[in-house]
């Protein structure tokens, strides 16, 4: 299968990779940034700030904290590892999801509400991410492969409510339609608590858009980390 780059022929519409950033963005909403904004207790990850606007992400309890791993954030589900945000990132049209990452196990929530319910990305099997919101929920397959180890994620929804998975920069052939307004303040879980992740996770883009330009530079940009 082509890639977003080769089947839409970007080469004359992309930023440069060397000057395009998640900042160059005016529909950039929130930027946790790789090695970036990550405040320590000891060897463990008590904030992530947001490197966009104020959406930081923190956790005071010092066991549910994740670990400082070489620049990853490493989440162990055994002891309910996350970061919350004091307030919600609210999305209730277009976005776009940039995640790189590297999930140790499945039925696990990558971003999430953990104040309210039914809103979350999760990993629900090798195969399967599910999207749920206003507690309605599409399944997006992969192609092939499995979602265990190292790849990037990117997550689409467009004006008709189109939503597209791309993993390393490939869409995927399953598409899913819904609509709702998206919330999310914490990395790493669900309300309340639940279906904490396993793994690590380096950096998470989140926009209030989509485009074709744009998902080819978020996939470029998570490629170089």
């Amino acid at each position: 299968m082509l890639n977003l780059s080769q089947s839409l022929g970007l080469s004359s519409i992309r930023v440069s990779g060397s000057a395009w950033t998640p900042a160059s963005e005016g529909d950039l909403v929130a930027w946790y940034k790789n090695q970036t904004g990550i405040l320590l207790n000891d060897a463990d990850v008590s904030k992530w700030e947001d490197s966009a606007n104020s959406y930081d992400m923190v956790q005071a309890t010092a066991t549910e904290q994740p670990a400082y791993n070489s620049g990853d954030i490493d989440f162990d589900s055994s002891d309910t590892q996350y970061l919350q945000s004091t307030s919600d990132i609210v999305l209730s049209g277009e976005f776009t999801f940039g995640i790189k990452l590297s999930p140790d196990a499945t039925n696990v929530v990558v971003v999430g509400d953990n104040t309210a319910p039914n809103e979350f990305f999760k990993i629900t099997s090798t195969n399967k991410l599910r999207f749920k919101t206003d507690g309605n929920e599409v399944d997006l397959s992969l192609d092939s492969g499995t979602f265990i180890g190292d790849f990037n994620l990117v997550v689409t929804r467009n004006s008709s409510d189109l939503i597209t998975l791309w993993v390393n920069g490939v869409a995927q052939d399953d598409t899913e339609t819904l609509a709702g307004t998206a919330e999310i303040n914490a990395i790493g879980v669900r309300n309340s608590d639940n279906n904490p992740y396993d793994g690590t996770i380096s950096e998470v883009q989140i926009y209030s858009s989509t485009s074709s330009g744009l998902t080819a530079n978020v996939n470029d940009y998570l490629s170089s980390i």
